[in-house]
C-alpha cells in the first residue's frame, strides 16, 4: 500500500534529477568547460541533496563508471608520451615533486587551521586529474564531497586563467569544435575489448576491495596493454557521457545542506590556497623557460596545476609544444597517483604530532 507512492516519488525525483542534469550539462558544455557533463550532473545532485532529497547510485554502477574513466586515462598514456617522459626525466621529476610538495604544504596548512577535517585538504589540492583524485580520496577515507568541491573549484580557476593567458599570448585562431558523433565506433572489436577491461576488471578490483581499484587497475592494465600493442582503447562519447554522469551524481547526491554551508564558509581559504599553488606553478614555468629552453606559454601550461584534460584542450588550440605539455601533465598525474596515499598519510601524521 505504501510502497507504490514511495516508488512514485522516487521516480519523480529521478526524473527531476535527469532534467536538471541535462540543463546544467548542456549549459556547461556549451561554455566549453572541461567535463561539462560531469560537473552538470554533480551540480544537479547537489541541488536535490541540499533540499534533503535522498537518492543513491548503486555501488556496482559506480565501479563500472570508474572503470571507463580508468580506460580513458590509459588512452592518454601513449608510448610517445611515456618515451618523452623517460628521455627528460630529471626535468619531469623536479617540476613534479615541486608542485606536489607545494600542494602537500598548503594542505597541511589548511589542516592545521582546521578548515577541513582529516586529509581532505591534502586530497583536495592534489594536482592530478580532478575526477581521479576525488575517487582516490574516497578510497583512502577523505570526505569525498569536500574534496570534490576543492578539486573542481581548482580546475575551474586554473582553466579560466590558463585560457586567458593562452588567448592573450598567442594570435593563433582556435579551430572550430568538431561535431560530436555520440555513438561513433571505429572498430567494434576494440570497443568490445575495452568494455571487457573497463567492466570486468573494475568489478573484480571492487570485489577485492583494492583502494581506488575500480579506476586504477583498468588504468594500469590498459596502459600496459596499449604500450605493448595488444589493445586499442575505444570509448564512444555516449559511453563517456554516461560514466561522467554516474560519477557526477555519486558525488553530488552525497552533499547535505550542512556540508554545503561548510564548503562555502571555507571558500576564501580554498581560493587562497589555489592561487598560492598557481604561484608555485608560475615559478616552475619560469625555471622551465630559463633552463630547459621551452617557450613561456608551453612552460606555463605544462606546470599549470589544473586537470590534464582541460590543459590538453587549451594546448591543442594554442601555438605550444603540446607533446611536452601533455607529458608533463600526465607524469604529474601518475606521480600523484603513486605518492598521493603516502603524502596524505605523512601530512596527517605530522599534523597530529605538531598539535
Amino acid at each position: 500500500m505504501f510502497a507504490s507512492p514511495f516508488r512514485a516519488m522516487t521516480a519523480l525525483w529521478w526524473s527531476l534529477l535527469l532534467l536538471i542534469s541535462a540543463v546544467f550539462g548542456w549549459a556547461l558544455t556549451a561554455l566549453h568547460l572541461p567535463a561539462g557533463v560531469l560537473l552538470g550532473c554533480m551540480l544537479a545532485g547537489i541541488v536535490l541533496s541540499s533540499q534533503e532529497i535522498r537518492l543513491g547510485i548503486p555501488t556496482t554502477l559506480f565501479a563500472l563508471a570508474q572503470g571507463v574513466l580508468g580506460c580513458l586515462m590509459a588512452k592518454s598514456l601513449q608510448p610517445s608520451t611515456l618515451a618523452k617522459v623517460a628521455s627528460d626525466w630529471p626535468i619531469f621529476v623536479g617540476a613534479t615533486f615541486s608542485i606536489i610538495a607545494a600542494s602537500a604544504a598548503l594542505g597541511w596548512l589548511l589542516m592545521r587551521r582546521q578548515v577541513f577535517p582529516g586529509t581532505t585538504a591534502v586530497w583536495g589540492l592534489a594536482p592530478g586529474a580532478a575526477s581521479a583524485m576525488v575517487l582516490m580520496a574516497e578510497a583512502y577515507g577523505a570526505d569525498v564531497r569536500l574534496v570534490a568541491f576543492m578539486q573542481y573549484l581548482r580546475v575551474a580557476v586554473v582553466t579560466a586563467v590558463a585560457a586567458l593567458v593562452a588567448h592573450f599570448w598567442t594570435t593563433r585562431a582556435a579551430p572550430m569544435a568538431p561535431e560530436v558523433h555520440w555513438f561513433a565506433v571505429i572498430n567494434p572489436g576494440d570497443l568490445g575489448w575495452t568494455l571487457l577491461l573497463a567492466f570486468a576488471v573494475s568489478s573484480i578490483a571492487g570485489w577485492l576491495h583494492i583502494p581506488g581499484g575500480p579506476m586504477v587497475v583498468p588504468l594500469v592494465l590498459g596502459a600496459a596493454l596499449q604500450a605493448m600493442g595488444w589493445l586499442v582503447i575505444e570509448l564512444p562519447p555516449a559511453l563517456l557521457a554516461v560514466a561522467y554522469a554516474v560519477i557526477g551524481w555519486s558525488i553530488g547526491l552525497r552533499f547535505t545542506r550542512a556540508i554545503l554551508l561548510h564548503a562555502l564558509r571555507a571558500l576564501p581559504a580554498v581560493l587562497g590556497s589555489i592561487f598560492a599553488l598557481m604561484g608555485v606553478g608560475l615559478v616552475i614555468a619560469l625555471g622551465l623557460t630559463q633552463w630547459a629552453g621551452h617557450d613561456p606559454l608551453t612552460s606555463y601550461l605544462a606546470s599549470s596545476p589544473g586537470g590534464a584534460d582541460s590543459v590538453a584542450i587549451i594546448a591543442a588550440t594554442s601555438a605550444v609544444d603540446a607533446g611536452f605539455v601533455m607529458a608533463m601533465q600526465l607524469a604529474r598525474f601518475l606521480m600523484v597517483l603513486v605518492l598521493g596515499p603516502r603524502v596524505s598519510k605523512f601530512v596527517a601524521t605530522r599534523s597530529r604530532f605538531d598539535r
